[in-house]
């Protein structure tokens, strides 16, 4: 028999209308973004991220949002990586942002495509040193015998390039972007009688808005 799990606590009042959400669904997660970096959550840019793999399962992996404008929402990753493999082959994705401590979700359905290189370029730079070391050492989501082997690795990579503006972008390394055809905002309610506004892109552009039942 499985066993209970504990109870939550009941959802509040706040509620989600049609009228007080911005018609420009990209617009409109600006604002949820900003509201969840001004109530200090952890990682408020942090997503979970589903593929399906060339053999038809699915998989979800959180990463971070890197950057975003009014047409999408960019990431980074090895392109070798399980995520990157599975992208190749189904470029269909979701997105997930699950910001808990506010009642708050945000899902975005999309399609995925490589940056440019010069985006690719301008997020390796930006990056610390120790993680532009380990992307180099790291044939990411590939078997490795202990943890002392990857490490020797990443300290091979820090011998080959002592200056920090030597290290180079791999080329299997860069950044993808998800146009969305789909954006669902969620507000946890009482009694689980939720709020869900999903925007839904039109093929001559602009959005439709409808309400979800919870």
């Amino acid at each position: 028999m499985m066993e209970s799990l504990t109870s939550h606590t009941d959802y509040g009042a706040v509620s989600l209308n049609e009228s007080g959400v911005n018609p420009d669904p990209m617009v409109e997660f600006d604002v949820w973004l900003a509201a969840a970096e001004q109530a200090g959550l952890y990682e408020p840019n942090a997503m979970v991220l589903s593929t399906v793999d060339p053999e038809g399962w699915p998989s979800s992996r959180t990463v971070l949002l890197k950057g975003l404008d009014g047409s999408g929402f960019e990431f980074v990753t090895n392109y070798a990586s399980r995520k990157g493999r599975a992208l190749s082959v189904t470029p269909d994705v979701s997105l997930l942002f699950p910001w808990y401590a506010m009642q708050r979700q945000v899902i975005v359905y999309g399609t995925a495509s490589p940056t440019d290189a010069a985006t690719s370029d301008a997020y390796f730079v930006g990056r610390p040193r120790a993680s532009r070391v380990a992307a180099v050492a790291s044939d990411q989501s590939r078997p490795i015998a202990s943890r002392a082997l990857i490490e020797e690795q990443v300290r091979r990579v820090e011998e080959r390039y002592p200056d920090d503006t030597d290290i180079p972008r791999p080329d299997d390394w860069g950044g993808f972007r998800v146009v969305p055809r789909a954006i669902e905002f969620w507000q946890g309610r009482t009694s689980r009688l939720h709020d869900r506004l999903r925007f839904t892109a039109g093929d001559a552009g602009g959005w439709t808005m409808e309400r979800l039942q919870p």
